[in-house]
């Protein structure tokens, strides 16, 4: 069964959501976002977006279903794990593995295996489909991931992520030669228009999003890169670096269609992730290895 609740507005709030998020803590902001666009909030019996400005005595009601019962299982999935501890998990998520069930994916993904690993022990901020994950990277996409074991931890991370005090570099190998040795691509990011798969800097409606990279190595018609995340849009370094025409190698949706090597999917590896952790206070940081496939890349392309 559904909650539900009603609001009424003693003061004006620039926003629906954040007014949300005021009134009811236990949701996170993305949450009363989703709730607003599938329909489940209205303002005066009306419908609006999450940019609705609230007024004095709008009657804001709100229905909260039920979370989604899904037989999520456990999978005996090996991990390679960069740092475990009783609060947090680094793992080094190979290529081709889904973070979460989705549909299409609904084994075989970071969640089974943490879900096997954790043995049930993970922050439940996520609801069921996402236990324990506080950030992710696409599918085909290497490298290091950070889970939480617990609801405490989980809040303390996911306040840092917001703040943009997580350290998340990446290494990736782009099409051309870059200007500079180094720069910066500020450019707010939404979904495409048309292509609803893809996101674009294209957009009238984006939000704001910073990616700092550096040349590390240039073979002539490649370029070998560290990318420095300050925000964390879905595709970021993919749609920021394909913007200014040097798209990831093997990217198959913002770079050219023909790949000139056997790839699958984009050469982008998560290299370092640094974070305060949760309950020491001490900062760390965690580096995994490039991949193989990676690495003989790389070797190829210095001959």
């Amino acid at each position: 069964m559904a909650d539900s609740q009603t609001f009424i507005a003693q003061e004006k709030v620039e926003r629906l959501d954040k007014f949300l998020a005021e009134q009811m803590s236990e949701l996170s902001r993305s949450h009363i976002q989703k709730l607003i666009r599938d329909g489940n909030v209205t303002v005066n019996l009306r419908a609006v977006k999450s940019n609705y400005k609230v007024s004095i005595g709008d009657c804001v009601q709100i229905e909260v279903p039920e979370p989604e019962m899904l037989d999520i299982l456990p999978e005996n999935i090996p991990l390679d794990i960069l740092y475990e501890d009783d609060d947090i998990l680094v793992v080094n998520k190979p290529k081709g593995m889904v973070v979460h069930p989705a549909p299409g994916h609904r084994s075989g993904t970071l969640v089974n295996a943490i879900l096997y690993h954790c043995k049930g022990n993970l922050s439940e901020i996520n609801g069921v489909i996402r236990p324990g994950i506080v950030h992710r990277i696409d599918m085909n996409t290497t490298g290091s991931l950070l889970v939480c074991k617990n609801d405490k931890s989980h809040r303390i991370l996911a306040e840092q992520l917001k703040i943009h005090s997580i350290t998340r570099k990446y290494h990736a190998i782009v099409y051309g030669s870059l200007k500079e040795d180094s720069g910066i691509v500020d450019a707010p990011i939404g979904r495409h228009p048309i292509e609803r798969k893809k996101m674009s800097t294209k957009v009238s409606n984006g939000r704001d999003a910073v990616t700092h990279y550096k040349v590390l190595e240039r073979f002539g018609n490649f370029t070998y890169i560290e990318c420095q995340l300050e925000t964390g849009r879905t595709h970021q370094i993919r749609v920021h670096m394909a913007s200014i025409g040097h798209p990831i190698l093997g990217d198959e949706i913002y770079g050219p269609a023909k790949c000139p090597y056997k790839l699958e999917g984009q050469t982008l590896h998560a290299k370092i992730l640094g974070i305060i952790h949760p309950s020491t206070g001490e900062y760390m940081e965690f580096d995994a290895p490039l991949p193989e496939y990676f690495q003989k890349l790389l070797e190829k392309l210095r001959k």
